[in-house]
């Protein structure tokens, strides 16, 4: 156990509510942690408020969502260790280049600038939002049979519905289109300062059935470190999807990040 109260901020993705963290918040505060998981700028507090409002989520882009974890960051005392789930993720990696984290941790992390695989899984995983240009600039929901492509395919059918029903809310399709661009676009939005030496240690997590951000996504973000001598590890976990954060075996996940955090002496 920790002996300080050391700051965790929890990152959620797109299409889930940052109370999807809650167990992960109860679990690091038990081991001595003093984790938050504020939502996205425009965020309602709960998912039943989110679904009901999509307009006050939507059209939110990349710099925005890293603008408002900084801007809390900068409120904090000390730095903190940052968690990303998906975008959540990407976001992790970009305020951990910019020395606002102490540490961090991407999980399934959405691809950044200079990641060129894009699985045929990752391109249908993603369709809901790409079917229509005008998507750009508005909130886009999942059903549950595209949920359980995306997040719940390693997992049964009525724990993706459930998983479904509790957490999802709708997401801004700007994020995946900034990404989508980020290898034509110079000043990128996705792009991460992947060459700072002077960061902290950095694990990249990847599930070996996840759809939206598959195995080959991960390890290629993983070769974008390769001029940083800072601490980058990868773990992977061969029989999850992207679900991982929130579906029956999270607590693995979450123990796995716990004994990477204890590693690095956080």
């Amino acid at each position: 156990m920790t002996t300080t109260q050391t700051p965790i901020i929890f990152i959620h993705g797109l299409w889930l509510h940052a109370t999807s963290w809650n167990t992960w918040i109860e679990k690091f505060t038990a081991e001595g942690y003093a984790p938050i998981a504020p939502g996205w700028p425009g965020d309602p507090d709960t998912v039943t408020e989110a679904r009901e409002n999509p307009e006050s989520i939507a059209d939110h882009g990349i710099d925005d969502v890293v603008e408002h974890y900084a801007g809390i960051i900068r409120g904090m005392d000390t730095a903190p260790i940052l968690i990303g789930h998906s975008f959540g993720g990407m976001i992790a990696q970009k305020l951990l280049g910019q020395d606002l984290g102490r540490a961090a941790v991407a999980i399934d992390a959405a691809q950044i600038k200079g990641v060129l695989p894009l699985p045929l899984s990752a391109l249908r995983a993603t369709l809901p939002v790409f079917k229509n240009p005008a998507n750009k600039h508005r909130a886009v929901s999942l059903t549950a049979e595209q949920f359980r492509y995306a997040f719940g395919n390693a997992i049964p059918a009525e724990e993706s519905d459930a998983l479904f029903e509790q957490w999802t809310i709708p997401a801004p399709g700007k994020p995946l289109f900034e990404a989508a661009a980020a290898n034509f676009s110079p000043h990128s939005p996705a792009k991460v300062d992947t060459a700072n030496q002077n960061r902290g240690p950095l694990l990249l997590m990847t599930g070996g059935k996840d759809h939206t951000v598959p195995e080959a996504v991960v390890r290629a973000t993983l070769k974008q470190y390769r001029h940083s001598d800072a601490v980058t590890d990868i773990t992977e976990f061969p029989d999850r999807g992207h679900s991982l954060t929130i579906d029956n075996g999270w607590t693995d996940v979450a123990d796995t990040t716990l004994a990477w955090l204890r590693r690095q002496g956080l």
